[in-house]
């Protein structure tokens, strides 16, 4: 069930299989999907590669062509289609009951208890992918913040948001494109807090206390949800 929520817990990326599965033999580029889905290039090629670690999809490099380069590759589909009927999917009663108890606060008092839920909610997850307490003097499992920060996104994608890493202007982000608190976040930006504590918590287990920021948001009607460093 872990593997499958993985590979197939955000709903960008089951549209990808389904996607791959259809185009047959010949299989798709990190190109095809980008345009297809209106997606960045990496972000299509991350949803991809992560098809292909679960097996899902094969890689495989296409015949080159008359340009320059080196041939792009191809994923293709594996044996018979994934049933995703069972797939995780947000419970959207849940997240509507926990917007409005969020809304009946003031909005900093709001704020300050969803990002400390989104921290302990954090330091749990970081504790499963470590297998180790998540307490603060046992920081320092990954001694790099990048390679933390990937972890990070790996994560927060197993939970429903299409997230990658990158960097500009000095700083590293978390980059989500998909917002698994979907409508409730619209009418609740607040929700975005749990967000920020989920980063915090994992960030503070797997390599030390950082102070992360989100500067953009889908709620505020931004394309993407950005968290810097």
């Amino acid at each position: 069930m872990s593997a499958i929520t993985n590979a197939f817990g955000d709903p960008t990326r089951r549209a990808i299989y389904l996607f791959a599965h259809e185009s047959g033999e010949d299989g798709v580029t990190a190109a095809q999907v980008a345009e297809k889905f209106g997606l960045h290039p990496n972000v299509a090629r991350h949803h991809l590669d992560k098809l292909a670690a679960g097996s899902y999809l094969e890689v495989a490099m296409g015949k080159p062509g008359s340009g320059a380069g080196r041939p792009s590759k191809r994923y293709r589909a594996l044996g018979e289609r994934v049933s995703l009927d069972t797939a995780v999917r947000t419970d959207d009663l849940m997240l509507t009951l926990l917007g409005r108890a969020l809304a009946l606060l003031p909005r900093d008092e709001a704020e300050a208890m969803a990002e400390e839920v989104g921290q302990e909610y954090g330091r749990a997850l970081a504790a499963g992918m470590t297998g180790r307490s998540a307490e603060p003097d046992q920081a320092g499992v990954h001694r790099s913040f990048r390679s933390a920060l990937h972890a990070v996104a790996d994560a927060l994608t197993a939970h429903g948001f299409a997230a990658h890493t990158d960097s500009r202007n000095d700083q590293l982000r978390i980059i989500n494109n998909h917002c698994p608190f979907g409508e409730v976040a619209m009418e609740h930006p607040v929700i975005c807090a749990v967000d920020r504590g989920m980063v915090k918590g994992m960030l503070a287990a797997l390599y030390g206390e950082t102070e992360p920021a989100i500067t953009t948001s889908l709620p505020h009607g931004d394309d993407m949800c950005v968290t810097s460093f």
